[in-house]
């Protein structure tokens, strides 16, 4: 009996080791896979996004550095790398450094420059269409021709310089253009005949001078003061802070104010260079131009005032046209409105509409 009982806890006390050494077995295995998987865990850091790298854009200006339209470019310029969040920035590059303007609007249209702030006179050759804004007396006043380029009118003006491969971006204020000459001063229609003046480089511009009987003479802007200096031309036509800051009032002393136009400044891109451009940040560098433009429009006004005060102390002659003598300048722009007006006599017409 009793060496059945130890048979029997003999066989218990083998099954257990067994069970034991089973036990024992197993659970090493199942360590290195628990290893394993917290190494894999620690050894994958993660992953912080690239950072995106800045898209830099020239912009090109014939002005100084102080002048009105350039601080409006580089409010411009601020303005789009604070709303693009640094994706975008602007350089800008003052004094016709990269250029005069004729010749800055060609490379801009082929990408070699990215942007520029020009009169829409040069840009007519591209855009025929902008010779509407630019006709005489088109407009009553400043007000008048703000309301026309801040509506949508305005808009379809920008628009039509895409078929040229620019991209309108916003408008800057232009000032009301007046003659001035180193001869004489004018008080009559009849006072022009024969003088010779430099005019931007526009068709309707040349037209314009003949019409009122003087000579009309294409120069790039760089080269006016020396051309007056010599005798090449006797005056040009311009605003008070251009009048000021390209020194003309030194060679030509009579200024004459009769108002015949104003031509808008535009903000035009490469469409090239907008290539590289998000559709986003396209339309925030839209935003930031018509930002821009109050600012600027502050700027030039406080200009004018400065600019008439410093050329009145340094000598020029002031001459203000009457309202009779200002009616006869107009009426002798009928052979312009007839060759420009025909093709445009709808839009024409919306923008005298306008109030």
């Amino acid at each position: 009996m009793i060496k059945k009982l130890l048979g029997i806890i003999f066989i218990v006390a083998m099954m257990a080791a067994l069970a034991v050494g089973c036990a024992k077995t197993e659970t090493p295995a199942e360590t290195p896979a628990e290893t394993e998987t917290t190494t894999e865990t620690a050894e994958t850091p993660e992953e912080e996004p690239a950072p995106v790298e800045a898209v830099v854009l020239k912009l090109a200006e014939t002005h100084p550095a102080d002048y009105p339209t350039t601080l409006g470019d580089y409010e411009f310029a601020r303005l789009v790398e604070e709303k693009t969040e640094g994706r975008v920035k602007i350089e800008v590059f003052p004094a016709a450094q990269l250029g005069e303007e004729k010749d800055v609007i060609e490379q801009v249209q082929i990408g070699a420059i990215d942007l520029t702030r020009t009169s829409i006179a040069p840009l007519t050759e591209f855009a025929p269409s902008l010779n509407v804004l630019q006709l005489p007396y088109i407009y009553r006043d400043a007000d008048h021709m703000w309301n026309v380029l801040n509506s949508e009118i305005g808009e379809n003006f920008l628009k039509s310089v895409e078929s040229a491969n620019f991209v309108g971006l916003g408008w800057f204020d232009p000032g009301q253009r007046n003659f001035y000459n180193s001869q004489k001063e004018i008080t009559s229609l009849a006072d022009l005949k024969g003088l010779k003046f430099r005019v931007m480089q526009s068709e309707l511009m040349m037209d314009m001078v003949a019409a009122l009987g003087a000579s009309p003479t294409p120069l790039p802007y760089g080269e006016v003061y020396s051309a007056i200096q010599t005798g090449i031309i006797d005056g040009a036509e311009n605003n008070w802070p251009s009048y000021d800051t390209s020194s003309h009032f030194e060679v030509a002393k009579y200024y004459t104010i009769d108002g015949h136009v104003r031509v808008p400044e535009i903000i035009i891109a490469s469409s090239i260079a907008m290539q590289k451009i998000s559709a986003e940040d396209l339309a925030i560098m839209k935003e930031a131009a018509k930002e821009a433009q109050a600012f600027q429009i502050e700027k030039w006004e406080a200009k004018e005032v400065e600019s008439r005060k410093k050329v009145e102390e340094a000598g020029s002659i002031i001459t203000e046209l009457t309202p009779e003598a200002k009616a006869e300048f107009a009426a002798a722009m009928e052979p312009v409105y007839q060759k420009y007006a025909a093709e445009y006599t709808d839009l024409i017409k919306q923008v005298q509409e306008v109030q």
